[in-house]
């Protein structure tokens, strides 16, 4: 019998690592295509058969990235997008949710129910839209940060994060002469890292990686953020592609085979530098990520 589970043991084991390195190579795979086609020369990248490494090695993909400045403004809107979002979303949403986790506050379940019917219903994308336009914030920086100040889930995680810290903080700060502004900064928000650093990691990525609220109310090129200019150059490329299926004579066809080359790779090479400064900052901020999202979840 003890070998058997022995032998029982090694099996489960080994099927557990064979479905990880599947897992990994099929999650890796796809990163380090894309990684070698934004490396590999324009010329070349038409003729196919690329896999993870570069067949024929070019910085001039990037080098011409950087020196377009769409690609420099579109960087600027993203990164002040992403930086004030998180910071407001955060402060508000924090804040909403620190009254919520107060047992005192009148009419708390009412407040709590009024704010998960969002969570269920929506406006609608006309009504929305009519109703950016007009707050004036149409063509305005402004439409990616104030409807975007509150997430009511990441409230809810917030409430139960604040809900687990111990009430003799509070008590004391009271005590003291402290107000609830206070409390809430000074008291709770150094203790409440790994929800903090969790829900910032969360409204981040999706001001970072957001691209239908410019495709809608943004038409100025100057507040279009990265996701819209990579988009762009997609739609392109697929366009040179039909363009090169269709054969419309020698000349479009051969005009649209050198513009798919280039388009090709400098979509990748714009994909691969929109996604690394996200995935760089992750690191930092996963053992905080896990701890948040585990207490957060555990007290309704």
């Amino acid at each position: 019998m003890k070998e058997k589970k022995v032998v029982s043991d090694y099996v489960i084991i080994i099927s557990m690592v064979v479905i990880m390195v599947v897992v990994f190579v099929t999650t890796l795979y796809p990163f380090l295509n894309s990684l070698a086609i934004s490396f590999n020369h324009a010329d070349d990248t038409i003729l196919g058969g690329i896999t993870i490494y570069p067949r024929v090695p070019t910085i001039a993909n990037y080098r011409q990235i950087f020196t377009n400045p769409t690609i420099w403004k579109a960087y600027g809107i993203t990164f002040a997008r992403t930086i004030i979002g998180a910071a407001g979303g955060l402060v508000v949403t924090g804040a909403m949710a620190f009254g919520l986790s107060r047992k005192n506050l009148v009419f708390r379940k009412f407040y709590t129910f009024f704010c998960l019917i969002p969570m269920y219903f929506g406006g609608g994308l006309i009504p929305t839209y009519f109703l950016i336009q007009t707050l004036g914030l149409r063509n305005n920086f402004l439409v990616y940060i104030i409807p975007n100040l509150v997430n009511i889930w990441n409230m809810i995680l917030m409430r139960s994060y604040f809900q687990s810290v111990p009430d003799a903080l509070e008590e004391s700060s009271r005590i003291d002469g402290a107000n609830y502004i206070t409390i809430f900064f000074k008291i709770y928000w150094p203790v409440s890292t790994p929800i903090i650093a969790t829900i910032a990691l969360y409204f981040g990525v999706y001001h970072w990686n957001d691209w239908f609220m410019p495709n809608i109310y943004i038409t100025n090129t100057d507040l279009k953020p990265m996701t819209s200019v990579l988009l762009s150059i997609i739609s392109e490329a697929a366009f040179a592609e039909r363009m090169a299926a269709a054969g419309a004579g020698a000349f479009v066809g051969d005009a649209s085979k050198g513009k798919q080359t280039n388009v090709r790779s400098i979509t990748m090479a714009t994909m691969i530098t929109s996604i690394v400064p996200i995935v760089a900052i992750y690191p930092f901020l996963q053992r905080y990520f896990l701890k948040g999202i585990m207490v957060g979840s555990i007290k309704g």
